[in-house]
C-alpha cells in the first residue's frame, strides 16, 4: 500500500492527511475490540510509532488498566499492565490535566514510574484519550510535529473501550479460562482440557498442572503471565506449546487481560486459549513477534539469528526472497540468502559473489545506505525508480529494514517481492518489531561467534594436533565441544609413546564448562604425560596426578582413565578415576566393557586415595575405545543404558577403517557435553624384539658379571665377534659408571631389534652424564662417555620411576 511509504519532508507533512482518511474510512460498525486495534495500527503506520497502546481506568477508579496495544511488544520498554491514577507516572499525569505528554530519553531516565529497557533510548507520548494513548518512537529525534498531529488524530478516534468484567467461574465458554492470582486456581473451559489432553476429572483445578503440561523452554514467557508478583501478561497474547503423547510439541495461543482486584476481591486473569494451527496463517501481531522473539532468545550464531528471521518473516510476508547482512564498517556481509541459490538474486550481487555469500560495499547502493543511516524501515512498492543492486531484489516490491542495536546499525533485512505486493498495517507492525529484536540478537550473536572462535583456537592448542605413528596399532582420536553453550570443556585425550614400545592412552574430563576448566584441562595433561615419561607404572601416574591436583587452588575435580599398552606382548594395565571403563572389541566382532570390581575416585577428591591396576588382553585386531560420558548419558538414557547403546555401535563396525569407525560413533551425538573419543586398534609388532635383563649385583666382580651376562646373550643371539666387542666394551663404560657415581640398584637391559642392539643401564640417580668438554693427558677419569659417543649412532639419557636410565644404540655389521 503506498500510504505506508514515507519519502522525506513532503510525505510526512501529507502524513496527516492519509491518517485523517484512513481513520474515516474505518467502519463504525466494526467490532469495538478490532476497530480499537485498526485505530492503534495508524499510531505504527503515518506516525513512525513501534508500539501503540490504550490504558483506561478500572471498575474502581484506582489504576489506570492496558487494554490494547500493536506493535512491539510493551515489555521491551518497561511499560507495565497498570498505573495508579494517584500515582506519579506520566500516564496518571495526562489523564489527569487532560495535556498530552512528551517525553524524551533524558525525561525518562529521570522517571521513577516508568522503567526502561537496559540500552535502549526511545520516545513516548501520552495523549488524553477516553483513558490514554501511549505511542512509543525509537527514531533519532522521537516524534517531530507531523508525527503529532498524527497520533492527536488517533487518539480522538479511540473507541471507548468497553469495562473489563470477570465473568462467573460458571459461565465460562469452552475456550475460556479464568485464574485467580492469589490462590493459582483456574476455571477452564472443555476445549481447554481438550487442547491439553486432560479430562473433567483428571484436572484439579490447579494452574500447575497445566503448566506442568507445557515445553519447559516456553515456561519462562508463561511464568510471566501467571505469576502473582508479576501481575504482566505480556502483550496479552502469548504462544506456546504443550506436549503431546506421539508427535512434535501442539502450539497454543493465548489471550488475556488482567482485571485488577478491588476490596476482598483478588486479581484476576481472564482470557481464551487456541489451537494457533487452526487460526489464520497471516496473523503477524504480537503473537508472531512472539514467536521470533523466542526463537532468536535460543540463537547463538549469526546463522541461527538469520535463519530464525528468515523463518519467521518469509512465510507470513510470502515474499519471493530475503536477504540478512552484517554491517561490518562500510560493507555488508551476507549471512543468510532465501532462496540460497545464485540465480535467484541480482546480478551485481554474483559478480560480488564470495565463497557462500556476496560481500557488497554500502557506497554501492546509495538507497539502502540512506535508509541505514536514518534507521527505520523503509518500504519501496512496485515501479519505484532504484538502483539495480536494489530494484532486482524486489520488482514488486521491496522492504528494508535496518537492525539497531547498541547504539549502531548492525546490520539490515532486505525483503523482496516478484510481484506487486500490497503492504497492510499488519506487515508495518511485524516489520518494525521483527528489526529491533533481530538487532539485537544480531549484535549478541555476533559477539557470541568472535568468543567462540576464541574458545576453539584455545580448546585445539591445549589438545594434540597429531597422534603419533605407533608399531604394531593405529589410534585416532575425535573431539566434538557442545553446542549448547559458548565455553570450552574440560574433556581431553592423549596418546604418548614410551619406552620399550608401550604407549599410553589417556581420557579425562575437568568439572565444569569454563576458561578455568580448560587451564586444569591443560595442566593434567602436561602432568600425566610429563609422569609417564618418567617410567612410573599406571597407577603411581595416576596417583602422582591427583596428588598435584589436591596442592593446586583449585575447587574443581577431574576424571581419568589411563591404559599403559605393552604393543610387543599385547597386554596392558589401566587405571580408572572416577572415570568410565574402557570398551574392547574382540576380533570376532564381541565388545566387552571391562568392568572392574572398582577405580579409583575423581581427581582432586581425597588425597590419600588407592588406584588399582587392572590387566587387559589384546589380541591382534582388537580395538580399545575410550570416550567421555558426553557420548553415553543425556537426560534420556542413563549411563549404563549409553554404555549398552556404545558398545553395540562398536561391535557392528568395521575395525578395517578406525576413522569411519570413530566417525560412525559420533553420528546422532547428544551435543549437550563435551565429548571426547580415543581409539587403538593394536595389530601385533611384525618384528618383535629380542630382550634380555640383568641386575646388578654391588661386588667387586660386578663389571666381569655383566660382560660374561652380555657375552652369553650376544652369542645366542648369533652376533659377530667384531659387534660383541663393541658391545662388550659400551656395557663395561655403561656399567663402571653407574656403580661409581650413584647408589642402590643398577639394572642392565639389552634389546636387539632390526640390526640394531641397544644397551640400556637404569640406576637410582637422577643425575645424567656429563660428557666432558676437555680431559689433560694425565687425568683418570672421564673418557667413558667419549668412549660411548664413539661406539654409538646414538645414545642419551632417560628419566625412569627413581632414577634414570643412560642408552647407548649400536648397530651391527657396521
Amino acid at each position: 500500500m503506498a500510504d505506508v511509504v514515507r519519502e522525506g519532508t513532503a510525505g510526512r507533512r501529507a502524513g496527516g492527511l492519509r491518517a485523517e482518511e484512513a481513520l474515516k474510512a474505518l467502519s463504525v460498525d466494526t467490532d469495538p475490540p478490532e476497530r480499537l486495534r485498526r485505530v492503534l495500527e495508524q499510531a505504527l503506520v503515518f506516525a513512525g510509532a513501534s508500539l501503540a497502546a490504550v490504558y483506561t481506568p478500572s471498575e474502581d477508579g484506582e489504576l489506570l488498566c492496558l487494554v490494547e496495544s500493536a506493535g512491539v511488544p510493551r515489555t521491551l520498554y518497561g511499560l507495565r499492565d497498570g498505573y495508579p491514577l494517584n500515582g506519579r507516572s506520566p500516564i496518571a499525569d495526562a489523564h489527569r490535566t487532560g495535556h498530552p505528554v512528551w517525553l524524551g530519553p533524558e525525561e525518562l531516565a529521570d522517571s521513577a514510574e516508568v522503567r526502561r529497557a537496559p540500552a535502549r533510548d526511545f520516545t513516548l507520548a501520552v495523549l488524553p484519550a477516553h483513558g490514554c494513548l501511549i505511542a512509543v518512537s525509537e527514531r533519532p529525534g522521537g516524534f517531530d510535529a507531523e508525527d503529532r498531529a498524527c497520533l492527536e488524530l488517533i487518539a480522538g478516534a479511540v473507541p471507548r473501550p468497553a469495562p473489563p468484567a470477570a465473568p462467573e467461574p460458571g459461565e465460562l465458554p469452552v475456550n475460556a479460562f479464568s485464574l485467580a492470582m492469589d490462590t493459582g486456581r483456574v476455571d477452564v473451559g472443555d476445549t481447554i482440557l481438550d487442547l491439553f489432553g486432560l479430562g473433567p476429572d483428571d484436572f484439579d483445578g490447579r494452574v500447575e498442572t497445566l503448566l506442568g503440561l507445557t515445553v519447559p523452554e516456553d515456561l519462562p514467557s508463561l511464568m510471566s503471565v501467571v505469576e502473582a508478583d508479576h501481575m504482566s501478561i505480556g502483550d496479552r497474547e502469548l504462544e506456546f506449546r504443550v506436549l503431546q503423547p506421539a508427535g512434535s510439541p501442539r502450539w497454543l495461543r493465548l489471550r488475556g487481560r488482567l482485571l485488577p482486584g478491588g476490596e476482598g476481591r483478588p486479581a484476576r486473569l481472564v482470557g481464551t486459549v487456541a489451537d494457533a494451527s487452526t487460526l489464520r496463517a497471516e496473523v503477524t501481531d504480537v503473537a508472531r513477534v512472539q514467536r521470533l522473539a523466542a526463537a532468536l532468545a535460543t540463537a547463538g550464531t549469526v546463522r541461527d539469528v538469520s535463519h530464525a528471521v528468515v523463518t519467521a518473516l518469509r512465510k507470513p510476508l510470502r515474499a519471493d526472497r530475503i536477504a540478512l547482512a552484517e554491517l561490518e564498517h562500510d560493507r555488508l556481509v551476507v549471512t543468510v540468502l532465501d532462496p540460497p541459490e545464485p540465480e535467484s538474486w541480482p546480478e551485481l550481487w554474483r559478480l560480488e559473489w564470495r565463497t557462500e555469500w556476496p560481500d557488497a560495499p554500502v557506497r554501492a547502493m546509495p538507497t539502502l545506505a540512506a535508509a541505514l543511516r536514518e534507521g527505520r524501515a523503509r518500504i519501496w512498492p512496485a515501479g519505484t525508480p532504484l538502483e539495480p543492486a536494489l530494484a532486482d531484489v524486489g520488482p514488486g516490491g521491496l522492504a528494508v529494514l535496518p537492525l539497531p542495536a547498541g547504539g549502531r546499525m548492525a546490520g539490515a533485512c532486505l525483503i523482496g517481492w516478484d510481484t506487486p505486493h500490497e503492504f497492510g498495517a499488519d506487515e508495518r507492525a511485524l516489520l518494525t518489531a521483527s528489526a529491533g529484536l533481530a538487532g539485537q540478537a544480531l549484535l549478541r550473536a555476533h559477539a557470541f561467534d568472535a568468543e567462540h572462535e576464541l574458545v576453539g583456537m584455545l580448546q585445539r592448542q591445549l589438545l594434540p594436533r597429531r597422534l603419533p605413528r605407533l608399531p604394531g596399532a593405529k589410534a585416532v582420536a575425535r573431539y566434538l565441544p557442545t553446542t549448547a553453550g559458548l565455553e570450552v570443556g574440560g574433556d581431553w585425550y592423549d596418546v604418548i609413546p614410551l619406552p620399550d614400545n608401550h604407549v599410553a592412552l589417556v581420557i579425562g574430563d575437568v568439572q565444569g564448562h569454563s576458561a578455568a576448566a580448560a587451564t586444569l584441562m591443560g595442566q593434567m595433561r602436561t602432568a600425566l604425560r610429563a609422569y609417564a615419561a618418567e617410567g612410573h607404572p599406571p597407577d603411581v601416574v595416576v596417583h602422582h596426578a591427583n596428588r598435584l591436583l589436591m596442592e593446586m587452588e583449585t575447587d574443581l575435580f577431574a576424571t581419568c582413565c589411563y591404559v599403559d599398552v605393552d604393543l610387543e606382548e599385547g597386554s596392558a594395565w589401566y587405571v580408572r578415576a572416577g572415570h568410565i571403563p574402557p570398551v574392547l572389541r574382540h576380533p570376532d566382532g564381541r565388545t566387552e566393557i571391562t568392568e572392574t570390581e572398582g577405580g579409583g575416585p575423581p581427581l582432586g577428591v581425597l588425597r590419600q586415595a588407592d588406584f588399582p591396576m587392572s590387566p587387559l588382553r589384546l589380541a591382534p585386531g582388537t580395538v580399545l575405545a575410550l570416550t567421555t560420558d558426553g557420548l553415553v548419558e543425556s537426560a534420556e538414557d542413563d549411563i549404563d543404558t549409553g554404555m549398552d547403546r556404545f558398545a553395540h555401535q562398536l561391535a557392528q563396525s568395521d575395525p578395517a577403517h578406525l576413522g569411519l569407525v570413530a566417525d560412525a560413533l559420533l553420528v546422532g551425538a547428544r551435543r549437550s557435553d563435551d565429548i571426547a573419543l580415543l581409539l587403538l586398534r593394536y595389530d601385533g609388532m611384525a618384528v618383535r624384539p629380542l630382550r634380555e635383563s640383568w641386575t646388578v649385583w654391588r661386588v667387586p666382580e660386578a663389571v666381569g658379571h655383566a660382560r660374561r651376562f652380555t657375552r652369553r646373550t650376544l652369542r645366542a643371539w648369533a652376533l659377530a665377534p667384531q659387534d660383541t666387542d663393541t658391545v662388550l666394551l659400551v656395557v663395561s663404560e655403561l656399567v663402571t659408571n653407574a656403580l661409581v657415581h650413584t647408589d642402590g640398584r643398577v639394572r642392565l637391559d639389552l634389546t636387539l631389534v632390526n640390526h640394531r642392539l641397544r644397551v640400556a643401564v637404569a640406576d637410582a640417580s637422577p643425575r645424567s652424564p656429563v660428557k666432558p668438554t676437555s680431559i689433560s693427558w694425565e687425568a683418570t677419569g672421564g673418557r667413558g662417555i667419549l668412549l660411548v659417543e664413539a661406539m654409538s649412532v646414538a645414545w642419551g639419557t632417560v628419566p625412569v620411576s627413581g632414577g634414570k636410565q643412560v642408552w647407548s644404540e649400536i648397530a651391527l655389521g657396521a
